[in-house]
């Protein structure tokens, strides 16, 4: 698609709006919710053209994200960028890569990859065997607990339970040395957070050619230290997620080292930096909100709605891109082959068509028809050991605490791709 190929038939959505989708700051200071409300209700599948992108549509309805993302056929991860990308930033990496994307994980496949290697490892994911780690993830909640309260009343959620809780678990799972975790924090953080100065690798003003490389840089350590890995496990075969990853095979061919090296990354990545993200947010809601803590605290039966309603709530993904693979038709508007289309997933979250009080944090919400893990196809591969974690988690926590309350402001990361809290400062009350 280039700047032209989306015609205008007065679907423009505004200029300032716009330019808050691509905006990292509007979505670390909550900008992001009210041009989100303006669409749904205005201009619900809009076209964008903020400057220095290719323009896209803006899809802000749950109904239509979940259109789009049934038609897996109709509307592609890998021929576009999956992630919103300037368009000067698209060709450095098309120069690097001879695609659009730097990794080529399971987000950015469609089929007949896609189904082929998301099976992989699907098996892994799936609650029956998650069962068999629930007693070792339990072990680590208790120790990562402990250390909470042995703070003495007062914590950072983020940097003391929140970062470290998930990343032990989805490490262990993999088959990553706990010695080696601080490495892969700093590495998905500096993958996810490259718009936020406490997190980027470089805090300077970049062209788009140093930005490419900056990512490409993350991706080339990542591949260094999985390459290791793989050639560990061949040699060395072990009841992990790494064993699996390193043998498997397709078409009779060990996967090839970029692919293999993005499988990786997905799972080391995204494994546990949206479930921080939902984490935390569960734990900021429930301090604001004393009556819904004490709600939670006396019935244990709620945890399960808590624990999706944070995941609603943050929806730490902001959005997945799709490219329309020929010329189509949604909510009455005309979208060409090539047309590049931004699923708003956090707008989804809080459609009033679907939600009744979408801007309430509610823990007994039901039912709750979110988005955050994606849908269809290409829905989450770890969204039973995500919530299995934050169960778990506050299963052990809550019954501990007397009262919880914020300490501070909360400071959100800057960035439109993922993003959460990155400091919760809490007081808290023990018995």
């Amino acid at each position: 698609m280039t700047a032209t190929a989306i015609s205008s038939e007065n679907l423009d959505i505004p200029a300032d709006i716009a330019a808050t989708l691509v905006d990292p700051v509007a979505y670390a200071d909550d900008r992001i919710h009210d041009s989100y409300r303006w669409l749904r209700a205005n201009n619900p599948l809009g076209i964008a053209r903020p400057e220095n992108f290719d323009p896209f549509w803006v899809v802000t309805r749950h109904a239509h994200i979940q259109a789009i993302s049934r038609q897996n056929d109709l509307f592609h991860n890998a021929d576009r960028p999956t992630t919103l990308t300037t368009r000067a930033v698209e060709e450095r990496v098309r120069k690097i890569t001879g695609g659009p994307n730097l990794v080529r994980s399971l987000v950015q496949m469609d089929a007949p990859d896609h189904p082929k290697y998301r099976a992989l490892t699907q098996a892994w994911f799936m609650p029956v065997n998650l069962g068999k780690f629930e007693a070792r993830v339990r072990e680590i909640a208790r120790a990562t607990v402990q250390r909470m309260l042995d703070r003495g009343g007062q914590c950072d959620f983020v940097a003391d339970v929140a970062l470290g809780y998930p990343l032990h678990v989805i490490m262990e799972i993999l088959g990553v040395p706990e010695k080696d975790e601080p490495r892969m924090l700093k590495l998905t953080q500096e993958l996810f957070g490259p718009q936020d100065p406490d997190t980027a690798r470089s805090r300077e003003q970049l062209s788009a050619e140093q930005f490419s490389a900056m990512m490409q840089s993350v991706v080339n350590d990542f591949g260094a230290y999985f390459r290791a890995i793989t050639e560990d496990r061949r040699r060395n075969p072990r009841e992990d997620l790494a064993t699996v990853i390193a043998n498997a095979k397709i078409g009779g061919d060990y996967m090839p080292d970029h692919d293999a090296t993005s499988y990786y990354m997905i799972v080391a990545t995204a494994g546990h930096d949206t479930t921080s993200s939902s984490t935390a947010g569960a734990i900021w809601a429930l301090a604001q909100d004393p009556a819904q803590f004490a709600a939670v605290k006396a019935n244990p039966e709620l945890i399960p709605g808590l624990v999706d309603e944070a995941i609603r709530w943050m929806t730490p993904v902001k959005h997945f891109m799709r490219s329309a693979t020929s010329d189509t038709e949604l909510g009455g508007r005309k979208i060409a082959k090539g047309d590049w289309l931004m699923l708003c997933y956090a707008s989804g979250n809080r459609d009033e068509d679907v939600f009744e009080e979408p801007y309430r944090f509610r823990a007994d919400r039901k039912p709750n028809r979110h988005v955050a893990f994606g849908y269809g196809a290409h829905l989450c591969l770890g969204q039973y050991l995500a919530k299995l974690e934050m169960k778990i988690l506050f299963e052990e926590l809550l019954p501990k605490l007397k009262s919880i309350s914020l300490d501070g402001e909360v400071k959100m990361t800057q960035a439109y791709f993922v993003n959460g809290p990155k400091k919760l400062l809490i007081r808290f009350e023990v018995g």
